[in-house]
Parts: structure tokens; C-alpha cells; sequence
């Protein structure tokens, strides 16, 4: 019995230090978002990494969404006699939930595995004590531009996959739904008020920051060669997912009481 209780408390111990040193990491990374020096090269090389790189894959994807949701509601709200409200339920939907969520999803599974890999790969590689070695800071150099990047990249990301969302619905509602394309884009524009602009604006920089941090905390804290790499990966992108939908529960309920729906 004594071995498992000593077992058992050195891993919450080794918890506890995990999380300690992941808050020092993300205070001392966003730190450096408004503090000298200023990586912006390195900044704008992430940019098109993830922003570029990532923008076939969140329209595709969001196209889709945005379809199968429409003809899913269409369908049910067939059966009522209250398919004409297929537009206001897909926007409410995009603009809100699935908007925000998929493509931070998609972030953290291309993104997000590429930076715990790279950063995995320069720590088992000794560049970033190299780094420490020449006077530079690793966390200002390599993290920050990443979480700057993020929190720029993943919001455009989002309004750009809500908008083909919509786009995807609109097809399906007037081309296989056989509805008023016009009604359609009315209702759209009727959920387009404050509160749920305000709800899909707010959600995809928390996720950014979250899957910035979370991605380069596993891939600095890498150990044990390429087997320790792969763990460290799936990790950052296993641990960017969990947190991704629970910070949107949180996030959600917290806004519908900030904003005043009573549920």
C-alpha cells in the first residue's frame, strides 16, 4: 500500500509542477507580446504558415459543415411545416458554436502538431539551449510569435469559414431544400445582431491562445527521443481538442448570462 501512495502523490507533485511551469510560460510568452524585442520576421513567417497554410483545409471543411447542417435541419424542420426557419437555426448554429469551433480544431490538428513537433525537435536537437547560449531568450523567440499568430490568424480564420458555412448552407437550402434564397439570407441577416457577433468574435481568441500555449509548452517540454516527440505531439493536439470544448461550454454559458438569455 505505501509504495501506491507514494506513487500516487508523485504524480500529482509532478502535476503540479506541469501546470506551475505552463502558467510561467504563458505569462512570460504574453509578456513579450507588448515588451521588447519584437520577433516580427519570425512572426510573419508563422502567419503564413498557419494562416495560409490553413485556409484550404477551414474552407473545405466549413463548406461541408455548413451543408450537412442545412440539410439536416431542413429535413426535421420539414416534418413541423417550419423549414422556412432553416436559416435562422444554421446561422444561430455557425456563428455561434460550430463557426468558432471547427476551425480551432482544425487549428490544432495542423497547426498545433506542427509547433509541438518543430519545437520538440530543436529541444532534442539542443537549438534552444543553443538559443540560451547566444543571450537569447527562447520563450520571447520561439513561443510569443506563435501566440501572436494565433490570436491574429484564428479569428480570421473564423469569419472566413462562417462565412462559407453560410455560403454552404444557402446552396442546400435553395438547391435541395427548394427554399427562398432570399428569406434565407433575411434570416441571416436578422441573427447578425450584437450578442451572437459578440459570442463568435470572443471564442476563437481564447481558443488561439490556448492552443498556442498548450502546443508550445508539450513541444518545449519534450524528452526521450523521437518516441518522447510523438508523445509530446499527440499530446498538444489530444490536450487543445479537450480544452477546446470545454472552454466553449464555459465560454457559452458564461456569455449567455453575461449578454441576458435566460435559460
Amino acid at each position: 500500500m505505501q509504495p501506491n501512495g507514494n506513487t500516487g502523490s508523485l504524480r500529482v507533485r509532478e502535476l503540479l509542477y506541469s501546470l506551475q511551469d505552463f502558467y510561467l510560460l504563458s505569462w512570460k510568452a504574453s509578456a513579450g507580446i507588448v515588451r521588447k524585442p519584437f520577433y516580427l520576421k519570425d512572426t510573419v513567417e508563422q502567419m503564413d504558415y498557419a494562416g495560409a497554410g490553413s485556409f484550404p483545409i477551414v474552407v473545405l471543411i466549413s463548406l461541408f459543415t455548413g451543408m450537412a447542417l442545412s440539410l439536416q435541419i431542413s429535413a426535421e424542420l420539414s416534418t413541423l411545416g417550419l423549414k422556412m426557419y432553416t436559416g435562422k437555426i444554421v446561422g444561430i448554429a455557425i456563428i455561434r458554436e460550430l463557426g468558432p469551433v471547427v476551425p480551432a480544431v482544425v487549428y490544432a490538428g495542423r497547426v498545433g502538431s506542427g509547433i509541438a513537433s518543430e519545437l520538440g525537435s530543436m529541444v532534442l536537437g539542443h537549438q534552444v539551449d543553443t538559443l540560451r547560449v547566444f543571450g537569447v531568450d527562447p520563450t520571447r523567440k520561439l513561443v510569443t510569435p506563435r501566440i501572436v499568430t494565433a490570436l491574429l490568424m484564428l479569428p480570421v480564420l473564423t469569419v472566413i469559414g462562417d462565412a462559407v458555412s453560410l455560403l454552404g448552407g444557402y446552396y442546400v437550402s435553395v438547391n435541395v431544400a427548394h427554399q427562398s434564397g432570399t428569406f434565407y439570407w433575411s434570416s441571416i441577416r436578422a441573427v447578425l445582431n450584437f450578442e451572437n457577433v459578440l459570442t463568435g468574435i470572443v471564442k476563437p481568441f481564447v481558443f488561439g491562445f490556448l492552443i498556442a500555449n498548450i502546443c508550445c509548452f508539450m513541444g518545449l517540454s519534450t524528452q526521450g527521443g523521437a518516441v518522447g516527440m510523438r508523445r509530446s505531439t499527440t499530446r498538444a493536439v489530444v490536450y487543445s481538442m479537450i480544452f477546446i470544448v470545454i472552454t466553449d461550454f464555459v465560454l457559452t454559458r458564461a456569455l449567455l448570462y453575461v449578454l441576458g438569455f435566460s435559460i
